[in-house]
Formats: C-alpha cells, sequence, structure tokens
C-alpha cells in the first residue's frame, strides 16, 4: 500500500524561493510555488553535485547554482545546458494545509 508523506506545510512556501524538504528513504526534495500552485521534485541537480534551492527560481523554471543548467519545475525536464537529464517530479497532493506527495513503489 502507497504511503502519503508529508513534506511541509503549504504555507511555508512561497511564490519564487524554493524550499528544501526531507522524507524517509527518498532523496533530498524541492517544494516550489509557482504562482499558488505547489510542485515536489528531487532535489539534487542531475549535472553537479548542487541542491536547486540554493539555485533561482524564475516563474517555473530553477537554475542550477553550480553551472547555470535549469529544469522545468513542472514537469522535471531539462531546460538549459549542461543539465541533460530530468529530474524526477511529484504528484502533488494538498490535504488540510499540508504539502504531501505518495511515497514511490520501491522506494525505501
Amino acid at each position: 500500500m502507497s504511503k502519503k508523506l508529508r513534506l511541509c506545510e503549504v504555507a511555508d512556501v512561497k511564490d519564487g524561493e524554493p524550499l528544501a524538504a526531507f522524507a524517509e528513504g527518498l532523496p533530498a526534495l524541492a517544494v516550489y510555488n509557482v504562482e499558488g500552485e505547489i510542485f515536489v521534485t528531487d532535489n539534487l541537480c542531475t549535472h553537479g553535485n548542487a541542491m536547486l534551492t540554493d539555485g533561482y527560481q524564475d516563474g517555473d523554471v530553477i537554475e542550477c547554482p553550480f553551472h547555470g543548467g535549469s529544469f522545468d519545475i513542472k514537469t522535471g525536464a531539462p531546460k538549459a545546458f549542461p543539465c541533460q537529464v530530468a529530474i524526477v517530479s511529484y504528484p502533488v497532493e494538498i490535504e488540510d494545509g499540508w504539502v504531501c506527495i505518495t511515497k514511490p513503489e520501491g522506494a525505501a
């Protein structure tokens, strides 16, 4: 059975200011507010060892702080070189004011 994970309160996620979140058995996560809509992705850049929450959010794009590559926050798709491999994007549910994701099958 899938387990729902609470990551943070919606009120803690400010538009344009990604928030780091952690959940047991998953890699570090990033929570974003894009014009009032909440998104969750892996926080580690697929190109270099950098936390995306240390980067710059411009609308629905997050720029890696190391080499300036970027990703689409909504889909995880790479948007700018040198990033070529997508980051994982998680379906989000809002429950009682909390940002929640379902723990993926196979996660520890």
